[in-house]
């Protein structure tokens, strides 16, 4: 692979376009409207395609002014068919999205003839010739799609900037931001311009069909990485960045590989952010299915140790410790979940293996006595409140008693005895 000038402007206006689109994503996610983000980088066309055919040339301000008429539009039309038409917020962006998508297609198809345009850079985008139609600025000579895209990104920064704690407000509490003289409306408009003037000047980088990924894929990425409002745009920026390089690397290099000659910058440069939001949703800290995955059995294990403490104080309550006992009978659990319990509990001090038995040490006899309280004043507690037989009471007991703190003991009462007449083990002094 020999790199070239021409690369590193497509690297650039790549980068410029993707970090555009993630800024008003970070928002569109926030707020849980990705899909209207969809539709306006969609219904962007027939604006477009109007622009073409009144103007006869593909003049900037011009396709700006027809793409962000047309995604007020979308965002009003939107609005009144789920209001008036009492449809489902899906469906009236469904209608509105295929309908105006489909009047641009007919509209462009028209402009064709009419305007030195190809339809398929409409859709997926031209980055690879996007260096060749340049401006000349002073004894400089920039891509005029750089210009373009690097103005979008900076007109999203500072109206941000600008506008950032309305913005932050209206997408968490809409009814607080009321109450405080802000207009959660016109925000919701002007975030709507902001998509519409974005997706104006990705369409020629990366199409109207993939600048939606653009648009949500890096922000839903941070959004599973961070739950800070500020470093969500910054990750998302990162994020597409790394996608905007990545993509145009995979697309030079990978091709080759099997045999092709090369392929789409902006559509490998969606693959490679949909790869990286794979790995987020797998390997994120907080949200990832790896780490749930990892947190959701530990915290099985921990009930499991639970569980067996529990055994064997109410053992110990009969006189029945010196009588071997089936875990995995009587706790319906696996042979190897109780030994790993057993062993972290012999690790932990909260029991000593004497020869085939086991026994409560000192430690282990206080927790248990915290767990068996809990189970048995719940049971007083819904016995009481809730009148249930009472194998439902202990089944109910049995997932409460896992997660009742001390607080929340002292808040079910002082029961002696529950209600199968068994003694409620006292208050710990503890």
């Amino acid at each position: 692979m020999t790199w070239t000038p021409i690369d590193t402007w497509i690297c650039i206006i790549a980068m410029l376009c993707a970090s555009a689109c993630a800024l008003p994503g970070c928002i569109l996610v926030l707020r849980r409207m990705s899909l209207m983000g969809d539709a306006i980088s969609h219904t962007v066309l027939p604006g477009i395609a109007i622009a073409f055919l009144v103007t006869g040339s593909r003049e900037p301000t011009a396709m700006l002014i027809g793409a962000v008429i047309i995604g007020l539009v979308t965002a009003f039309l939107v609005q009144a068919i789920e209001t008036l038409g009492k449809i489902e917020t899906g469906a009236a962006i469904g209608i509105v999205f295929t309908v105006l998508f489909a009047l641009g297609l007919v509209l462009m198809r028209q402009a064709v003839d009419h305007v030195d345009i190809d339809p398929d850079c409409v859709l997926y985008g031209a980055v690879e010739f996007a260096y060749f139609d340049q401006i000349q600025l002073g004894s400089w000579s920039i891509p005029r799609a750089a210009i373009v895209n690097g103005i979008a990104l900076l007109a999203n920064a500072i109206i941000i900037m600008i506008f950032y704690k309305e913005f932050k407000i209206t997408s968490f509490d809409p009814a607080l931001a009321r109450t405080q003289g802000i207009r959660p409306s016109t925000m919701h408009y002007l975030l709507m311009t902001m998509t519409a003037a974005t997706a104006v000047a990705a369409f020629e980088t990366v199409g109207s069909i993939l600048v939606i990924a653009m648009l949500i894929v890096p922000a839903s990425t941070a959004y599973l990485l961070t739950d800070k409002y500020i470093a969500m745009f910054v990750i998302a920026v990162g994020i597409a960045i790394i996608g905007a390089v990545g993509g145009h690397l995979s697309a030079v290099t990978t091709p080759p590989i099997f045999g092709f000659s090369g392929t789409s910058t902006a559509g490998a440069m969606a693959v490679v952010v949909g790869f990286l939001f794979f790995l987020a949703w797998v390997f994120s800290p907080k949200q990832g299915m790896w780490c749930v995955a990892l947190r959701r059995k530990k915290v099985q294990q921990d009930i499991l140790q639970e569980d067996v403490l529990g055994l064997l104080w109410r053992l110990e309550e009969r006189g029945q410790t010196c009588v071997p006992i089936s875990f995995e009978t009587a706790l319906h659990v696996s042979q190897r979940a109780i030994r790993l319990a057993v062993k972290k509990l012999q690790k932990q001090a909260s029991i000593r293996c004497e020869g085939a038995l086991l026994n409560l040490t000192e430690r282990g006899r206080e927790e248990a006595s915290l767990i068996v309280r809990s189970h048995r004043l719940w049971e007083t507690y819904l016995d009481k409140h809730f009148p249930q037989d009472a194998h439902q009471l202990h089944q109910s007991a049995e997932r409460l008693e896992h997660v009742t703190t001390t607080q929340m003991q002292s808040r079910l009462g002082d029961a002696e005895i529950d209600p199968h007449g068994s003694k409620v083990p006292p208050r710990s002094n503890n």
